[in-house]
């Protein structure tokens, strides 16, 4: 399939049809010869590569938006359903190619491609033939674009970062995993549908494995500025530990009941992404919750040897990561984020990468 994206030649002459409809004004200087444009490369067009594309479309985050994947057929249909929204969107060049070569000079490359799960597959097995998918899209990618920031979404996020980090050979701040910016997401709705108020006014943090073993910040949640534990002692309202556990369950398992309910995740992840494609590429320095290379946080030591990728707090800019944000942990939720990080190197371990 070759690339395909807007074109401004008509006819069978290849009339360059913007140079007759314009004239130039008296004494205009040239257009510059070096672009400015914002690029972003999305590879993998299923539900949630096409909601991340969407979003970003509609928010308006990149002049151009470059679309890659292995079914050519697929692909061109979905560039071109987004392509005739044009009159709808704001004026952003949609191209779509099987070669990875289409992502060339790319802003930010948004990984959602992976293999699936096939029914009684072992999750190592499942994580060997995304390593081996991996091995063949990964190095392609950092070749065309050497200095774009890399945002892998594919599952499992932690240690398909850590992959493609090995595989490009970027810089650590230069490769982020989405983790869990959406779990974080999910726990702030939920902690304000509990008290009734906007979820943007709740600060809230889900960290470490975006899984079973992820971390709920309880000691660190505020609403308006308040925080929410040392209030409610100070009012003596008692707060059963098993409600905290239970809406920590339900982000956990969030993503299940979604799946089970429509069959696939994506308006949510593709918020999600979109909000981190912002804060990089506007230079934001916002802080979200992303898969980082942890070694050397919060007792996180990688026993030596390993260099587990998982979630912390994250200030995220132009060059990707900026810094980790010291955020206070009790012992207890050190302790859980540490055991989470184990978990990690242990799959990372078994990948010989």
């Amino acid at each position: 399939m070759q690339k395909t994206a807007s074109s401004s030649t008509l006819g069978p002459d290849g009339l360059d049809i913007a140079q007759s409809f314009f004239k130039p004004i008296q004494g205009a200087s040239p257009p510059p010869t070096t672009s400015r444009n914002t690029k972003i490369s999305v590879v993998g067009v299923g539900n949630v590569g096409m909601a991340i594309a969407q979003t970003i479309l509609t928010q308006a985050l990149a002049d151009e938006i470059a679309l890659v994947d292995v079914n050519a057929e697929k692909l061109r249909g979905e560039m071109l359903d987004l392509q005739h929204a044009a009159a709808f969107l704001p004026r952003t060049k949609i191209s779509a190619s099987v070669d990875y070569s289409s992502t060339l000079a790319s802003d930010l490359v948004i990984v959602t491609a992976g293999a699936r799960q096939i029914p009684g597959e072992s999750r190592l097995n499942l994580l060997q033939r995304n390593l081996a998918l991996f091995s063949k899209m990964i190095p392609p990618l950092a070749a065309g674009s050497p200095e774009t920031i890399m945002l892998i979404v594919s599952n499992p996020v932690d240690v398909l970062t850590y992959v493609a980090w090995k595989l490009s050979g970027f810089p650590s701040n230069r490769v982020i995993g989405s983790g869990t910016n959406l779990d974080s997401s999910r726990f702030r709705f939920l902690i304000a549908d509990h008290l009734d108020l906007n979820a943007q006014d709740v600060q809230a943090y889900i960290i470490g494995e975006h899984g079973d073993s992820s971390v709920a910040l309880w000691s660190s949640i505020s609403v308006g500025g308040v925080p929410i534990l040392s209030f409610l002692e100070r009012q003596q309202i008692a707060c059963e530990k098993h409600t905290l556990e239970k809406i920590h369950r339900e982000v956990v398992e969030g993503a299940y009941e979604v799946i089970r309910l429509k069959g696939y995740t994506s308006w949510a992840i593709g918020y999600s992404v979109a909000s981190l494609a912002r804060s990089i590429l506007r230079d934001q320095r916002s802080i979200h919750p992303v898969s980082v290379l942890a070694k050397g946080f919060y007792g996180i030591d990688g026993d030596g040897v390993g260099e587990p990728f998982l979630s912390l707090p994250a200030q995220l800019g132009r060059s990707g990561v900026l810094g980790v944000t010291n955020i206070h942990l009790t012992e207890d939720e050190a302790k859980q984020l540490q055991e989470s990080a184990k978990t990690i190197l242990e799959v990372q371990s078994q990948l010989g990468i």
